[in-house]
């Protein structure tokens, strides 16, 4: 009997069932279906052999279903204490609703890591591999792809996936070459997503396990956030899909009116408050503690467990070799954290043998984990956060700022910032490459710039950037840098458009002009 998650993966050998276990023999068959146990009869594997088209009237979740026998697997999550002691004993079932901890600290999810073990890295490399870009719900995802390390509990029943992730790895091959004398720059989109930014990562997990409390009857009547846009954007695109009210606080005229226009199409009750993020954060914090709303923000620490599947794509792309480097924006610090979660538990599994060296960016104008940083990991002191047009990461009190933390003195980490010009100038030139990103990856960019300038990354270092998202959210600020329509702001790299008068004259003088700009000859 094939146990609860297969999937289709041709010509593949089984894994094996433990890191000391013999290699297996490849077993030479069109398709095979893969259990998470590694043990299948001669008589399972023979059925199998041969794929079919699933029924006309079923669709891939049916399918899935009657393929699904429950939580075979054994696999198990719960919450902890954030950077608990060993000898702590408190854990709280994921399905329970809770934020912190008895002693108000933050919750990380914890995986039975010694369940997990079982199955050694190649083991999890194959089975993760045999997933992408399949549409087998819900291995389609490149979060659910990792269910397993995700919510290995849920149902798939529960799950809410709009088959996010699986991003583009974009080698930057010219931007490296002419900008930082790089030949092994890369840059993550990952706002090549379904809301276009990483914040489905997270989100698809955490509306999937309020899917599942709504069908427990727990009391949850809708999903909350607070947000500067990315956040508010995915929770209502994914609540909207499983018919789950959402609910958001949005800071009055500090977002892009492309992220405001997200949450109001998918049918958010919406609420623009005069603060700015940190003060709907607190607000968001107080209604939540007294009304049946569940928070979504990265508090919250299931989306995290989203986001750090992003990880783990990165080196899948690799094909699991690692970086040097990986460089992320930093604003609420969540992400920071999600990233080393993501290779540290790889490491701790067994897919690879160390894991890259972390940089986290921040915009200067919203600075605190940089001011912390440089002042050598002192008392944690909050900022007021000044405009930027980097307006995701525009947070002066990070909720994860011990998580970042932890994450960054665990990886031998960096933390850089970007003033308004830099971020801005660094967007045009990367666009001037043929990328089209957002400014906080702007602000990435600009700490890969200043860490090569320094001789701290080297020209064959293999970096990642992550760009966390889309650049068409972020047009107004494309439009004014490129008008020179900025106050204080030189915006060296313009491209603005010419005026020219409706006759063939005056094109062809304007035209041999810009030819000759760029070759001589002409």
């Amino acid at each position: 009997m094939v146990s609860s998650t297969v999937f289709q993966s041709p010509q593949l050998p089984y894994p094996s069932a433990t890191k000391s276990a013999a290699k297996p023999t490849t077993t030479a068959v069109t398709a095979v279906r893969f259990p998470v146990r590694a043990c299948l009869s001669a008589d399972s594997v023979a059925a199998t052999k041969t794929p079919h088209r699933r029924p006309a009237d079923e669709n891939i979740r049916d399918e899935a279903r009657r393929h699904s026998s429950g939580n075979s697997h054994g696999f198990s999550a719960v919450y902890i204490p954030f950077n608990a002691d060993p000898s702590s004993t408190e854990s709280y079932s994921l399905d329970e609703i809770v934020y912190r901890s008895r002693s108000g600290g933050l919750l990380d999810v914890s995986h039975d890591l010694e369940a997990l073990k079982k199955y050694d890295g190649q083991y999890w490399r194959s089975l993760f591999d045999s997933r992408v870009g399949k549409t087998t719900w819900p291995y389609g995802s490149g979060v659910w792809s990792k269910k397993e390390w995700v919510l290995p509990e849920i149902d798939g029943d529960d799950i809410v996936s709009a088959f996010e992730g699986n991003s583009n790895l974009f080698w930057a091959e010219r931007f490296g070459k002419e900008f930082l004398g790089m030949t092994d720059l890369w840059v993550k989109h990952c706002g090549i997503s379904h809301t276009g930014s990483f914040k489905d990562l997270g989100m698809t997990v955490l509306v999937s396990q309020v899917n599942r409390l709504r069908k427990m009857n727990r009391p949850v009547v809708g999903v909350g956030c607070a947000s500067t846009g990315d956040t508010s954007a995915a929770l209502s695109a994914y609540c909207a899909s499983a018919g789950i009210p959402s609910i958001v606080f949005l800071p009055a005229n500090r977002i892009s009116i492309a992220q405001l226009v997200q949450p109001i199409a998918n049918g958010a009750f919406v609420l623009s408050i005069d603060t700015d993020f940190d003060g709907c954060m607190q607000l968001i914090r107080e209604v939540t503690a007294e009304l049946p709303i569940y928070l979504a923000n990265s508090l919250n620490s299931l989306r995290l467990e989203g986001q750090k599947t992003a990880a783990i794509e990165i080196l899948q792309q690799f094909d699991w070799e690692v970086p040097d480097w990986v460089i992320v924006p930093g604003g609420n610090l969540g992400n920071i954290y999600a990233f080393y979660k993501g290779f540290h538990m790889c490491k701790e599994l067994g897919l690879v043998d160390r894991i890259p060296r972390l940089v986290c960016a921040q915009a200067a104008n919203a600075n605190p984990l940089y001011l912390h940083y440089k002042a050598g990991w002192g008392e944690f002191k909050p900022v007021k956060a000044n405009t930027t047009f980097a307006s995701a990461i525009q947070i002066g009190d990070p909720v994860s700022i011990d998580r970042a933390v932890y994450a960054l003195k665990n990886s031998d980490g960096i933390v850089e910032e970007a003033t308004e010009e830099e971020l801005m100038d660094a967007m045009a030139k990367a666009d001037s490459t043929g990328m089209f990103i957002c400014p906080h990856t702007g602000v990435a960019l600009t700490a890969l710039f200043k860490l090569r300038e320094s001789g701290v990354i080297k020209p064959t270092d293999r970096t990642v950037v992550v760009s966390t998202a889309h650049g068409l959210k972020f047009t107004q600020s494309k439009i004014d840098y490129h008008s020179k329509n900025i106050p204080d702001m030189d915006c060296r790299f313009a491209n603005p458009p010419v005026q020219v008068k409706a006759d063939f004259g005056s094109v062809m003088d304007v035209l041999r002009k810009y030819l000759l700009s760029k070759d001589p000859k002409c």
